[in-house]
């Protein structure tokens, strides 16, 4: 795989000193999900991280599925992250669940109990966050704080048997609700849900928070370096308390690094997942969603996203990263391995009134002018074409150097043709153009008698193949693209209620055109690429398209501002 190891960070230098000073015999890293919803772009920079770092020292990554919530989480969702994974490239040591740790877990808890660390609290939700305090303002003992140990393991193990409802009681840990850290202001670390569990079943009522499942998690599996995004900073030390206090004998350091934000891109997964649930999009994997299979859909290459990522590299700090810049990748993936071929999105009929009726001759056309190992194919010419509705102008302005009566232009791997009369309907559309084609001015013939500023490219009439096209714009609308960071597993049971967000929703998002490709393109089959003469780079879709009705999508168009990294 190209790009194994990683540029220059900190997160690299840790790890070269730790296996220095013998602190760690061997790197063990793990991508931890949650299983409550489908991978995005976001999550590739994370999956990159994780498992390039430990190959690179000749390490070792888990897949672990964050399952503690699980009122949220699904198979599919399972399912779906193992195969994004795979398709990015990257193969884990083991396969992990945190609902395979919820019994050590729990004696972990109740070991904080009998050490006077957690106690069990009859507070509401609403409650505890009251009494939280401010980050200016220390919070507030809860009145159930000083419980015995006695009481609070009777009350915890009455939990664990189901003889309360959903919020009527948590579990806490007792630190200090005067720290300036807020984490630290006696967190919840187990509540009450009555819920059936993907992996569990209905053993368990009470389920670990996340930010108290996770550093046992990485204690248990033996890992050395657990790299999280930037958000988790703050955590860092209730992650080590954890790790203390619940004396384990592996003991997992954290590091932060800088998420990845992308221009106009939404990567909330709640967010994303309204978008699935109210139809808005064409589910998980709908070509304008970021998530991984939704990019694979779309025609991204797993090749790109990790040169696109490798580029964005490790910081400690958040940015913003243009989302030109992860079209740049693709376009350089992409133009010297497909076919360039021709397809008409807006078809206009083009009848050629000198040319022979019912002749049809074979014009030989490059595959890749960039890369002539991909040889030549042939593609039919007769008296009726195809051109694009747009390259045409009745009564064009200054500088149109397409078709307009009197004009002459060249069609793609052909002939010259001069446009000579204007069909229209009873409605005054324009429907089809009458043309005449000079036969001394045959592509590759060497003819020099004289030039035409125009090229268009066409598709034949007899033999075109129907077509459906699909073209994108980001689901966003660019102005309103900017959006909130929300930390996954630190506010993924949380509720939120924001009535603008489907207003951002760009409605010009997909535009479905139905057209013509070349005859050559009539057996293609899903995740087939190709660039199409001046449209793009087009991707055949996985959900739709079938023998008889092919369906491209937009992967990206030819060209963009874009100026990439320079290397070294």
């Amino acid at each position: 795989m190209e790009n194994r190891s990683t540029p220059s960070n900190f997160i690299k230098n840790v790890i070269t000193e730790d296996l220095r000073t013998g602190k760690v015999k061997e790197v063990i890293t793990r991508f931890p999900p949650e299983p409550n919803g489908y991978l995005h772009i976001g999550h590739a920079k994370a999956i990159w991280i994780n498992f390039t770092l430990a190959d690179e020292f000749g390490g070792k990554t888990n897949l672990r599925f964050d399952d503690t919530n699980p009122a949220k989480e699904d198979t599919e969702y399972v399912n779906s992250i193992q195969e994004d994974v795979k398709w990015l490239g990257y193969e884990w040591e083991e396969l992990r669940f945190a609902s395979d740790y919820f019994e050590e877990m729990y004696k972990r808890a109740e070991l904080l109990i009998t050490k006077g660390k957690a106690y069990v609290d009859d507070l509401s939700a609403d409650e505890i966050r009251q009494l939280r305090g401010t980050l200016t303002e220390p919070g507030k003992n809860s009145p159930h704080r000083d419980r015995s140990i006695e009481e609070n393991l009777d009350l915890f193990r009455r939990m664990r048997a189901g003889e309360f409802k959903d919020g009527e009681k948590v579990l806490r840990a007792k630190i200090d609700m005067a720290s300036p850290n807020i984490n630290l202001r006696d967190p919840v670390i187990y509540r009450i849900t009555h819920a059936h569990h993907h992996n569990t079943g209905d053993k368990w009522c009470i389920y670990p928070m996340y930010t108290f499942a996770h550093p046992l998690e990485d204690a248990i599996e033996g890992i050395t370096h657990s790299l999280c995004s930037l958000e988790f900073e703050d955590q860092r030390p209730f992650y080590d308390w954890v790790v203390a206090e619940c004396e384990m004998p592996a003991v997992p350091h954290q590091y932060e690094f800088g998420r990845l934000n992308l221009a106009q891109t939404m990567t909330s997964k709640r967010k994303l997942k309204l978008l699935v649930d109210e139809g808005h999009v064409d589910g998980w994997d709908d070509p304008r969603m970021p998530t991984i299979s939704g990019l694979r859909r779309r025609g991204y290459t797993p090749e790109a996203i990790r040169k696109f990522v490798y580029e964005a590299g490790i910081s400690k700090s958040q940015g913003l990263v243009d989302l030109q810049m992860l079209e740049h990748f693709i376009r350089e993936d992409l133009k010297l391995t497909v076919p360039r071929t021709m397809a008409v999105l807006r078809p206009l009929k083009v009848v050629i009134t000198n040319y022979p009726e019912g002749q049809t001759e074979w014009l030989e056309a490059e595959n890749n002018t960039e890369n002539e190992e991909m040889g030549v194919r042939q593609i039919p010419f007769s008296r009726e074409i195809y051109v694009e509705r747009d390259d045409f102008m009745e009564n064009p302005p200054n500088k149109y150097f397409r078709l307009f009566p009197g004009n002459e232009v060249r069609l793609k791997h052909a002939y010259f043709i001069k446009c000579n009369e204007v069909i229209k309907d009873e409605n005054g559309e324009v429907v089809e153009l009458h043309c005449t084609y000079d036969p001394e001015t045959k592509s590759g013939s060497g003819f020099t008698g004289r030039k035409v500023k125009g090229t268009l490219h066409w598709v034949e009439a007899s033999q075109a193949v129907p077509a459906e096209f699909r073209l994108y714009e980001p689901l966003i609308s660019a102005e309103e693209a900017d959006e909130a960071v929300e930390v996954e597993g630190l506010d993924s049971s949380v509720e939120k209620s924001e009535p603008s967000f489907l207003d951002q929703l760009n409605p010009k998002s997909i535009e479905i055109l139905q057209g013509f490709v070349e005859p050559a393109l009539k057996d293609s089959v899903a995740q087939d690429k190709f660039q199409f003469f001046r449209h793009g780079y087009f991707n055949v879709d996985s959900k739709y398209s079938a023998p008889g009705h092919l369906v491209f999508n937009l992967i990206v168009s030819l060209k963009s501002s874009f100026q990439p990294p320079k290397q070294g």
